[in-house]
């Protein structure tokens, strides 16, 4: 917590009334939710509703305001530096925030915000398409653990559509460097100087592989929002098989959350088009590629690291995956790299 910049943030967060805002978003009604408009927000708008052409935007919410349902053609991240926030999804659905956690909320999904109580401060950073090189954000797909996360994130932040990302939650556990971070990509936008626009761009990827591994380590701190009401039950379970992959069994999964082996066995199918011995081998044989590309351990080795006794079945399941056998992998990769 950093006194100085609250006090800033506190000044800005003054009540504005919505007419004034939409004056300046001139927003498109796009639908109706129970009576209530359906704003389409295509700009930035700066604390003193200045129309902001960055790729990058920082505000901060308006205390005791009221906030319609709305999309916007830009991802945006919300953190509750001091006190609580809540989110109402298009289905209704309350998405509580607690201080210092972390929602991004991909563009185009309808949502709305709860007027916020005197004194809570919530921060708003806006982020185009354009805000990050694809190559910048390569690094959560070709990670070899926690896909899960990383897809979804990777999904909010690009645009891509195919992982059916809506919206996802970290709950941070007040970690004190990715918050560290979070201040200072304040500190830079307000208060500029030389290359703070690099400083920005860096922190930001900072919070979010920080924000994988947080998730990575505590799977109860991740909430996503797929295209089901179930995202969250889904999220827990391929984080479960991307922390359990060697020695996985679909009846002790079963037993983990519950579930009758024979119906585990159908959701995961329904829910992620994968059945669950092909997403037990798919998180092996990423994890495997990494071993493949980073180290000199023998293949064998590498195969019974990863859960398979029998080297012959794992080189016929890299194959099928990877388009080619172990060793032919590792000196491709080798060969990139020279």
């Amino acid at each position: 917590m950093n006194p100085e910049i609250l006090e800033m943030l506190r000044k800005k967060s003054q009540p504005k009334s919505w007419e004034k805002l939409n004056n300046r978003f001139k927003a498109d009604i796009l639908d109706y939710i129970d009576g209530e408009p359906v704003y389409k927000f295509h700009s930035f708008l700066t604390d003193s509703l200045e129309v902001n052409a960055h790729s990058i935007s920082v505000t901060v919410q308006p205390c005791s305001s009221y906030i319609p349902y709305h999309q916007h053609n830009y991802a945006e991240m919300m953190i509750p530096l001091l006190g609580s926030c809540c989110t109402i999804d298009a289905n209704g659905r309350r998405i509580a925030l607690d201080q210092e956690d972390i929602m991004i909320m991909g563009k185009d999904e309808t949502h709305s915000v709860e007027e916020l109580d005197a004194g809570v401060i919530v921060v708003n950073i806006a982020l185009r398409n354009t805000a990050f090189p694809a190559n910048d954000l390569n690094f959560m797909l070709d990670a070899g653990m926690n896909q899960s996360v990383s897809g979804l994130l990777f999904s909010l932040l690009s645009g891509d559509r195919d992982f059916g990302a809506k919206y996802c939650v970290f709950k941070t556990g007040h970690d004190r460097k990715i918050i560290s971070l979070i201040y200072d990509v304040i500190d830079e936008y307000y208060n500029g100087d030389v290359h703070s626009n690099q400083i920005i761009h860096f922190d930001l990827l900072g919070i979010f592989a920080r924000l994988i591994r947080h998730a990575y380590k505590e799977a109860d701190s991740f909430e996503g929002g797929g295209r089901g009401e179930d995202g969250r039950n889904i999220l827990k379970m391929l984080l479960y098989i991307e922390k359990n992959y060697a020695d996985i069994t679909l009846n002790g999964m079963a037993k983990k959350f519950g579930f009758n082996p024979n119906y585990l066995s159908s959701y995961l199918k329904k829910r992620t088009g994968l059945t669950f011995i092909q997403l037990v081998h798919l998180q092996r044989i990423n994890v495997a590629a990494g071993y493949l590309a980073d180290t000199s351990v023998s293949v064998d080795q590498i195969a019974a690291k990863v859960g398979y006794e029998n080297p012959s079945y794992f080189y016929k399941v890299f194959k099928k995956n990877m388009r080619c056998l172990p060793n032919e992998y590792r000196k491709r990769m080798h060969d990139s790299q020279s």
